[in-house]
């Protein structure tokens, strides 16, 4: 029994340490981040109220961080404080539904993501929701359904309005501004989206360029300081579970030998 106990204790020792190794105290703006994060866990539970306390006190340590001097740039003071107005408004606003709730809180917490992230941003999640949203707009212009066309490009409207100003953020800003205005033509002049095989071409050119932004933010590889926490962790769950597997085998192994003998006498 000291033995199973001992090597259970030796194997969390062995999980723990590799994370503890790499373990850094938090910067002020990673702190923001996990409150923004916490945040957003609120409003998905629909618990608006705490969201409401959390966005109250991101305000605060906010403050604090600027006044000790930490170089945003006036673009990102902007861009983080429209974001979390927004967010407060939302939280507070009981005639606002879940959905658009969770759409301004989630552009907020993309936000401060965007400027405490070293490596692929939260808001590359988005790729997958905008581009099939976006697909499905090109195929009803092609094919002229007015109905889906204008559907799917509000919804597009919508993904794009939750990622853009992180996309300020990250983004050269003059390519920001040539897709913004793509977007703002396919908006306004929808009626030649849907008739005109040049404006089509607007499409065609807005999903290229939103195609390749979300490829140069992708990361093809891993932070290499977490390769080796990745690679001994991996090894010491897999010994684990076979050890695990071994000592299952080998119980019913036994218990299987003790019935067959009980058998034999």
């Amino acid at each position: 029994m000291r033995a199973k106990y001992f090597i259970f204790i030796s194997v969390l020792l062995l999980l723990i340490a590799p994370f503890a190794a790499y373990a850094e105290p938090q910067s002020p703006v990673e702190e923001l981040d996990n409150i923004s994060d916490q945040a957003l866990q609120m409003v998905k539970l629909h618990r608006y109220d705490d969201a409401n306390r959390l966005l109250n006190h991101f305000s605060e340590e906010f403050l604090l961080v600027t006044g000790d001097g930490r170089p945003f740039t006036m673009d990102e003071l902007r861009i983080i404080t429209v974001a979390h107005d927004e967010a407060v408004e939302a939280v507070a606003n009981a005639d606002l539904g879940h959905a658009e709730r969770m759409n301004r809180v989630t552009k907020f917490r993309l936000v401060i993501d965007a400027i405490a992230s070293t490596h692929q941003p939260l808001w590359t999640e988005m790729e997958g929701p905008i581009m099939t949203v976006f697909n499905d707009m090109k195929t009803a212009a092609y094919e002229g359904d007015n109905d889906q066309f204008h559907a799917n490009l509000n919804s597009f409207l919508s993904l794009y309005n939750v990622i853009y100003p992180s996309l300020k953020i990250d983004i050269n800003p003059e390519r920001i501004q040539k897709v913004d205005a793509k977007v703002s033509f396919i908006d306004q002049y929808r009626p030649q989206v849907l008739q005109e095989a040049s404006s089509q071409e607007e499409l065609e050119l807005l999903e290229s360029d939103l195609q390749n932004i979300f490829d140069d933010m992708t990361e093809d590889e891993a932070d290499p300081s977490l390769w080796w926490v990745m690679i001994s962790t991996g090894s010491i769950i897999i010994l684990t579970l076979s050890y695990v597997g071994w000592r299952k085998y080998k119980g019913d192994h036994d218990k299987k030998k003790n019935v067959q003998k009980e058998h034999r006498n």
